[in-house]
């Protein structure tokens, strides 16, 4: 879809454009095509969008398709590509009626992320991830367990080492984080 057709800025997908190799090794456009965006009722407004990602490191060459992974977290050695945004806290949306119903189906669109939450601070997790975080829109605080939100906005961007951290967003706009997740051991 060309970019000039994309100005629906509350539902639109991202563009994601891929290179591989063809069978006689020619480099080559694998895909272009759009994904749409991940939302989960346990949180209303938010938009997950996954881009690449994969469980163990590639390999080149390669032919462009996506590698299988699992969870939306990568175990060590495997990464993730993505881009959140986090709805302003104001947006009004009522807690989900069927508390269950919207864990398990935040467990089958976002495999592994509820086990990572805090249940007594919501928003609140860790990840043995190293993420490398790029705000492309709007601003949100980085609360960091311990220490003062830190204002983030566009612009600015964050290497979060696998503390416990929540974002958040008091702001009257979206802001979007675009982040590539490095799975990593924890030694301790």
């Amino acid at each position: 879809m060309p970019i000039a057709e994309k100005n629906d800025p509350e539902n639109r997908p991202i563009r994601r454009i891929v290179t591989g190799n063809a069978k006689d090794g020619r480099p080559e456009i694998a895909s272009d095509s759009d994904v749409a965006a991940i939302e989960t009722p346990l949180m209303p407004g938010a938009k997950f969008f996954s881009l690449w990602g994969a469980d163990v490191l590639p390999a080149l060459p390669c032919d462009g398709n996506e590698p299988p992974f699992r969870t939306w977290f990568p175990p060590a050695g495997g990464f993730r590509f993505e881009l959140i945004e986090l709805p302003p806290a104001d947006a009004g949306a009522p807690p989900p009626a069927n508390m269950k119903q919207a864990l398990k189906e935040t467990e089958a669109r976002l495999p592994g992320l509820i086990q990572t939450m805090d249940p007594k601070q919501p928003g609140m997790h860790r990840t043995d991830t190293i993420d490398l975080i790029y705000v492309t829109e709007g601003a949100c605080l980085l609360a960091v367990d311990g220490a003062e939100p830190v204002a983030v906005g566009a612009g600015d961007s964050v290497v979060l080492n696998g503390q416990r951290h929540a974002w958040r967003n008091p702001h009257t706009a979206p802001c979007r984080l675009l982040t590539v997740s490095l799975g990593v051991k924890r030694e301790a």
